[in-house]
Order: structure tokens, then C-alpha cells, then sequence
């Protein structure tokens, strides 16, 4: 699948953007990315994001469990989102976007494409998780039909820490 920048101005000057399936090839880029792109979030979190400690291996064990998604500018991946099904859902994880190709549509595509993963698998909803410190996060998401289900809390700490979300997709 490919995907189109729309603030590319000339044709001929716009990056070649595509949206496919990640492989294990790309875990190593993909856990960089996904560090990168944590590192860079409006505000710490507490505690520290997990997605900070991702590697190669550890990409690629979760793309072998469930699969993921990548955008690829001009060869180079620039955003990318995990998956996973549990129970009658696809969990979606690990949205990231490099910083320096934030605000162009990109995680909205991502979702997208795990929206038409899940409905060709017959799941009934899709889930993720996102940061209550993040508002931001969870605002993005219900922009994508995903609603609040429910809050969790850290080990380790006395008030939630988390939103579930769920899209309903049946």
C-alpha cells in the first residue's frame, strides 16, 4: 500500500511514502525508532515508558507473535505501530512516529491499516493502552473512534497510570 504526503507540494519533489507489513528485517530499525520516538513525548512519564528498553530481538519477537506496521519515507522508516490479537481483539502498541515526521497523518495511517488487519481476522474490536500523564495520546485516539474503557494502575503505584481504549468494530 502506498501512501501519499499531502504536504508535498511538486509531485516530482515528494518523497516516496509506503505503508507495509513490518518484517523481522526492520526490528532493529523499528526498536530505534520506537526508543526515538518515546524519548521525544511532550513529557516523562511515570513511570518511564518500557518502550524505551525495546531491541532488535525484542521487536522482532513481537512481530513474530503478532505483526506490525511500518511507513517507509524514501526507504527509511519513519513511523510504526505493533500488534497483537488477544481474545477477540487486535491490541495495537508501540505507535511512534519520528519526530520529524509528526503532524503528517501518519499514526492515523498506521491505525488505519490495523483497523483493516482486524477487521480481515474477524475481530470484534480493537484495544490499546495510552499514558494518562499523555493527554494528547488519548485525544489522537478517540479522533480514531477509540474509547475510554477503563483505567489501570503501575505496579508499584496507587492511582491509575493508564487508559484502555476500544474500538468496537462488529
Amino acid at each position: 500500500m502506498e501512501i501519499r504526503d499531502p504536504s508535498a507540494k511538486d509531485a516530482e519533489a515528494a518523497p516516496q511514502l509506503v505503508l507495509r507489513p513490518l518484517t523481522n528485517a526492520d526490528a532493529g530499525e523499528a526498536a530505534e525508532l520506537i526508543r526515538t520516538a518515546f524519548a521525544a513525548q511532550n513529557r516523562p512519564t511515570n513511570p518511564a515508558s518500557s518502550a524505551l528498553l525495546e531491541t532488535g530481538p525484542s521487536i522482532a519477537a513481537k512481530i513474530a507473535a503478532g505483526g506490525g506496521f511500518g511507513v517507509f519515507e524514501d526507504g527509511a522508516l519513519i513511523a510504526a505501530v505493533l500488534w497483537s490479537l488477544k481474545d477477540d481483539a487486535l491490541h495495537i502498541a508501540r505507535v511512534s512516529v519520528a519526530p520529524r515526521a509528526r503532524g503528517r497523518g501518519f499514526a492515523r495511517s498506521l491505525i488505519a491499516a490495523c483497523e483493516t488487519e482486524a477487521r480481515r481476522r474477524g475481530a470484534g474490536g480493537m484495544t490499546l493502552k495510552t499514558r494518562l500523564e499523555l493527554p494528547e495520546n488519548e485525544r489522537l485516539f478517540e479522533r480514531c473512534s477509540f474509547a475510554r474503557r477503563e483505567v489501570e494502575t503501575h505496579p508499584g503505584f496507587e492511582t491509575p497510570t493508564m487508559a484502555v481504549m476500544e474500538k468496537i468494530l462488529r
